[in-house]
């Protein structure tokens, strides 16, 4: 679609699973709410799911000026076919200016067949999004070549523009305690011949236990640890903490940990209240996706490792030495 007067408003996908809400979808709400804004148009939260009407309240809740619903039992699951063709009619009727995503397993499979379809551009992962006030188009930031800079992507000739965006880069807005704003439910359905997938059974993996992105409280370990033996330091602070345990991709890639915790740009992106940084250099990589927590404390023993320059509070010493240290004195704390 090219670019005219026609295409208006900046739409946040919601998605829901078994009635609920993926959090990426509020998230998203805080960065459409400036796009919004910045164009002078609304912000619409687009709720496609089974049992949702609660869902939609609290995106009211959250800023969103309008809901478009559709609320049918074929979408109490994430099916490809049916979500995709249901979200293509609203585009058709309601020709959105902007489209925002979030890049969850599911967002990374609709996203793009979504932009394929409307013959648009898709940015895809994006850590960050800025307004170009000169041009009047999102620029939507990723990183680029492993993660060594930080690509600006514009779609300046096509309509919707798109992009999907990592959970956790941004906090959700403020609720603001009024459900205001116009619900607008359409009556889309999906024959069933047309899905050419089924769910026959859901398996719970070990690594859904792992919940970095909600977590509060973060302690990641990295290449300093030298070894699997020595994340006991690392889970015994966190439970001390009561926090999740995270980690580098170097930590990783030695095989000391799964996947699962990974931090960074090929890992999980987190925004926690408190991430603690043990033993990690703080490689571009790694930075990207746990800049946005609100305090960040960094362990390191050389004093010129990059994630000084973003912690918050910095501990130049041997981990080894710090930690039991920083255990002691939070359990005299607590017992205080």
């Amino acid at each position: 679609m090219s670019v005219n007067s026609e295409y208006k408003n900046v739409w946040i996908y919601v998605e829901t699973e078994d009635g609920k809400e993926k959090k990426v979808g509020f998230e998203l709400l805080r960065p459409g709410r400036e796009i919004a804004d910045a164009l002078g148009e609304k912000l619409v939260a687009v709720i496609i799911g089974h049992n949702v009407q609660e869902v939609a309240k609290e995106a009211l809740e959250y800023g969103a000026d309008e809901i478009i619903l559709v609320d049918k039992p074929v979408y109490n699951r994430y099916l490809t076919d049916a979500v995709y063709s249901c979200f293509i009619q609203l585009v058709d009727k309601y020709n959105p200016n902007t489209i925002l995503i979030g890049a969850t397993s599911n967002g990374r499979d609709f996203g793009p067949r979504v932009a394929c379809k409307l013959r648009t551009g898709l940015t895809a992962d994006c850590t960050s999004i800025e307004f170009n006030q000169e041009s009047n188009n999102v620029t939507w930031i990723r990183p680029a070549f492993g993660g060594n800079l930080m690509a600006k992507i514009e779609c300046p000739d096509r309509r919707p523009q798109m992009g999907t965006v990592r959970p956790g880069v941004f906090k959700k807005p403020l609720q603001n305690g009024q459900v205001e704003g116009k619900i607008i439910q359409e009556d889309i359905s999906i024959a069933e011949e047309n899905i050419r997938t089924r769910i026959h059974e859901t398996i719970k993996e070990v690594s859904t236990e792992v919940n970095l992105e909600d977590a509060e409280f973060i302690v990641s370990g990295g290449r300093g640890l030298g070894k699997a033996e020595n994340f006991s330091y690392i889970r015994e602070l966190a439970e001390v903490l009561g926090a999740a345990v995270g980690s580098s991709r170097a930590a990783v890639d030695s095989g000391w940990i799964p996947h699962a915790h990974q931090v960074g740009q090929t890992g999980k992106t987190v925004a926690p209240k408190i991430y603690i940084a043990c033993g990690i250099s703080g490689a571009i990589q790694h930075l990207a996706g746990m800049s946005g927590s609100d305090i960040i404390i960094a362990i390191n023993k050389d004093p010129d490792a990059p994630i000084f320059e973003v912690a918050d509070y910095g501990i130049v010493g041997d981990l080894f030495e710090v930690i039991p240290q920083f255990i002691e004195e939070l359990k005299k704390y607590k017992n205080n």
